[in-house]
This record gives C-alpha cells, sequence and structure tokens, in this order.
C-alpha cells in the first residue's frame, strides 16, 4: 500500500513564515512556522490523515499562494480554495463560523460562542480557534478579546496586528 502525503511548502508573508500544505487537492494546512503548537497541528493533520509529510508542491498549494499574495497586496478579500478541515466536530463547527466573519470585521470568543449556540463554552472556542490549521484563510485573527484586546494568536500579536491593520485600510 502507497503511503498517503501531505505535500508541504513554505510561503514567506510580509509578517511571517507560513507552511502551506494539501492532502487529497485540498488545502489542509496554513500554519505559522513559528507557532507554539506547529509540531501538534502537524501530529494532529498525520494521525487524522494517516499520511507522511513531504516537501513539494501541489496545485492547491500554488492557487493558496497566489491567493494570500493577492490578500497581502490588497487584491483579494476572501479565499476561494477547497478546505480540508482536521479536527473534531466542535473544532469543525468554530472553524466554519470563523469563516463566516465578514473581512475587516471582529468579534470577541463570547461572541463566536454565542454563534454557534455554546454560549457558555467560550474557552473551548478559544482552543479550537488556536487549533486552527488554515490560518489567515480560516480568518481566526479577526477573533479578539471581549474587551476589545487582541489576544494569542499562532503568528504572535504583531502578525494579528499587522493582518488587521490589512484589512481596516
Amino acid at each position: 500500500m502507497t503511503q498517503k502525503e501531505i505535500v508541504v511548502r513554505e510561503y514567506k508573508s510580509p509578517c511571517g513564515v507560513l507552511v502551506l500544505g494539501s492532502f487529497d487537492n485540498k488545502l489542509c494546512m496554513c500554519d505559522w512556522k513559528i507557532e507554539k503548537h506547529h509540531n501538534r497541528i502537524r501530529k494532529r493533520l498525520a494521525d487524522t490523515l494517516k499520511a507522511a509529510f513531504n516537501e513539494g508542491s501541489s496545485p492547491v498549494i500554488e492557487q493558496a499562494a497566489l491567493q494570500l499574495d493577492e490578500f497581502f497586496t490588497g487584491k483579494r478579500t476572501h479565499f476561494n480554495l477547497p478546505l480540508l478541515f482536521s479536527g473534531t466536530d466542535f473544532q469543525k463547527t468554530v472553524w466554519s463560523e470563523l469563516l463566516r466573519i465578514p473581512f475587516g470585521s471582529t468579534v470577541s470568543y463570547s461572541i463566536l460562542a454565542n454563534n454557534i449556540g455554546r454560549p457558555k463554552a467560550v474557552r473551548a472556542v478559544a482552543n479550537a480557534n488556536g487549533a486552527n490549521a488554515i490560518s489567515i484563510i480560516i480568518p481566526c485573527h479577526r477573533v479578539i478579546g471581549s474587551d476589545g484586546s487582541l489576544t494569542g494568536y499562532g503568528g504572535g500579536i504583531d502578525a494579528k496586528q499587522h493582518l488587521l491593520n490589512l484589512e481596516n485600510t
């Protein structure tokens, strides 16, 4: 039996290096290389997809890189890529809701929890947000603290601020 593979390559963004990954012609990863949970995300993808990581590229990775270029130059406000969510049903629900946050907008973790019908699950929503393997494209950077503060972000607070500024110019 041939080993399935997750094809990965680096993408240098204006606010840090990302690792783009594809599996079965879908984007499964757009993760910050420096992210403290990067190894946990890689392990979850490998275990869930029963696949090994291999350096390279694929059509969906090249399309993702092109769309990210457009996003960072202000020419794109919405991504149009086939995505593969790899996580629990709850995580997938949170990530689907993140896709509904409009470009240039932010919501708090408590609003996000309310939006999925789980108002008491703020901490679980925050954890699912942090487990997002497809950063920027699934816009977890648009989630902020209830007091308007920028809270933790895989690419770092500076990257989160850069992304929010980019969307509000």
